[in-house]
């Protein structure tokens, strides 16, 4: 009965290897680990997006400032010749005064779209801002629970190496032939036992 005794206890070795795997692969750390990386996916995907809605607002922007910009400068060089003293015509002085009006009013207009313009920006300054801290919330909270999970491993492995070197020292007091019936029957029992009282 002593060979017996110790498949027994190879029994109790085995067992308690399996318990510690699953207890290795069901940290609870993991599945918030999963929850917080799908945060973290959405939330550089939305980041991408405004950023991307970000880049075309500031380049509206830039053009609607180089507009009028244009306008102004075109008016300030309209204004110069008007009273430059070059034109003594009044028709054409008449017309000069009119172009140099049109283009102050369609200065104005472009002028008012780019402070709306502005404005949106603005707001995607701040989504980019607040998408960009959530981003670095969920990259620290994925890192502590990484670092968790990593600790809780290492204690589990260390048991584990414990029980497998005790498991092994009892297999070799046992004949292989018996062991490897055991370990057969253990392989093929869908509860994992490979020997009973």
């Amino acid at each position: 009965m002593p060979a017996l005794d110790d498949l027994l206890a190879i029994q109790e070795r085995d067992t308690a290897l399996d318990r510690l795997a699953h207890k290795r692969e069901a940290l609870p750390e993991r599945p918030a680990l999963a929850q917080c990386e799908r945060e973290r996916t959405v939330t550089e995907a939305a980041l991408v997006e405004t950023r991307g809605r970000h880049v075309e607002v500031l380049r509206e922007e830039g053009r609607l400032e180089a507009e009028a910009q244009a306008l102004r400068e075109k008016a300030k060089a309209e204004e110069e010749r008007l009273y430059s003293g070059t034109t003594t015509s009044p028709k054409e002085l008449q017309a000069m005064q009119a172009d140099i009006e049109q283009l102050q009013r369609h200065a104005e207009r472009v002028e008012d779209e780019q402070l709306e313009v502005m404005g949106a920006r603005e707001v995607l300054d701040d989504e980019v801002a607040m998408l960009e801290a959530t981003l670095a919330q969920a990259e620290a909270a994925a890192s502590e629970l990484r670092a968790a999970i990593a600790a809780h491993e290492a204690s589990i492995d260390a048991e584990i190496a414990g029980e497998r070197g005790a498991r092994e020292a009892l297999a070799a007091s046992v004949s292989a032939d018996l062991v490897a019936r055991y370990e057969a029957t253990r392989a093929a029992a869908a509860s994992g036992i490979g020997v009973a009282l």
